[in-house]
Formats: structure tokens, C-alpha cells, sequence
């Protein structure tokens, strides 16, 4: 599940179409799931829809609108945990990504794959700069509680609830994310 639904205010332009080696920076977010061993691929976009939905039309992914995006990360989270059970009961674990990690790839996906069947946690996460983030695993188990969230932290508060059930991957390549002009010139110094 890639969440793209923010209205980008700090960037000034919906930073899903920002161009990162010739890529919009969403495409290259989908394009890593795609070639991660994962399916089916959710997006979820909000405010700018219209204008981002012709630039991945040609993807194979199952692409859904958020009517609340305004309330934040966490009605995103709950209608992308609602396409994916639609899509299947019979899904084991949910990937949770961001459309603004320019480091995430097919490798990320694998590492978080690899520690759940590892650890057999119910939640693995990406750690960097000191904390626990996205993207993250959440096993099955958890999709009542990705559905109740609220607010604009998104799944925050269930990866620093319970050590014992997240599993924590070393990802510091996602450390950068791009929110201001300021960090898309820093990326592309």
C-alpha cells in the first residue's frame, strides 16, 4: 500500500509528480512495489488526485481515492487496509509505504519480508535516524487496529506500542524523505 494522498503545502506542488531522475517520484515508489514479491499494489491518493491518476493509469496497481485525506495519514491507512480486503481475505501481511522516500526499492520490501519471516513479529518497521517509521509490515492481526486509527500520525503509536511485537530493519536510505523545496535541492546536490 503506497500512501499519496497528502496536498503537499511545505512543497508548494504535489510532490507525488516531482521528477527524480526523470521518474515522477510516485512512479518510481510504485515501480519498486511492483517488483517486490508482493500483490496486489494499492495507492491511495487524496488531494491532487486528478492530476496524478493520468500519470499512473498505465500501472498495474489498484488505485483508490481518499474523500478524508484531509484528516491525515490515518483515514489514508484505513481506505487502503479496506481495498486490500476486499481484494482478498486471504491476505497475510500489508506493506505500508510513503510516496516521498526517494531510498524505498524492491530490496526494501524484501528486507521487511525477510525479519517477519525471520522474527515471526507482527509488525516489522524500517529504522532510521533514530526511529521506527514507514514502511512497515503489518501482519493480518493488526488490520483491525490499522483500521481504527485516526489523526495525522498514521501508524506511529502501533510501532512504538509494543517492543515486543515490532521487529525493527536497519534502513537508514530512508532517513530522506522529500516534504520542502529544501530537501529536493538537497537530493539533488
Amino acid at each position: 500500500m503506497i500512501l499519496a494522498a497528502g496536498a503537499s503545502r511545505r512543497m508548494g506542488s504535489p510532490k507525488q509528480l516531482i521528477e527524480i531522475d526523470g521518474s515522477p517520484l510516485l512512479v518510481r515508489a510504485i515501480e519498486a512495489a511492483l517488483a517486490a514479491p508482493v500483490w496486489p499494489v494499492v495507492v491511495v491518493l487524496g488531494a491532487n488526485a486528478a492530476a496524478i491518476r493520468p500519470v499512473i493509469a498505465h500501472l498495474p496497481v489498484l488505485v483508490i481515492e481518499n474523500p478524508a485525506w484531509p484528516e491525515g495519514m490515518a483515514s489514508s491507512i484505513r481506505e487502503g487496509v479496506g481495498a486490500l480486503r476486499q481484494f482478498s481475505r486471504k491476505l497475510d501481511a500489508a506493506v505500508l509505504a510513503l510516496c516521498d522516500q526517494p531510498g524505498f526499492s524492491p530490496a526494501t520490501v524484501e528486507s521487511l519480508l525477510a525479519a517477519h519471516r525471520a522474527t515471526g513479529r507482527g509488525i516489522v518497521a524500517a529504522r532510521y535516524a533514530g526511529r521506527l517509521g514507514a514502511p512497515a509490515l503489518f501482519a493480518r492481526g493488526h488490520f483491525a487496529a490499522l483500521t481504527a486509527l485516526t489523526g495525522e500520525e498514521g501508524a506511529r503509536d502501533l510501532l512504538n506500542a509494543d517492543p515486543a511485537q515490532v521487529a525493527a530493519v536497519d534502513l537508514p536510505e530512508l532517513a530522506r524523505d522529500l516534504d520542502t523545496p529544501a530537501d529536493l535541492r538537497d537530493l539533488t546536490r
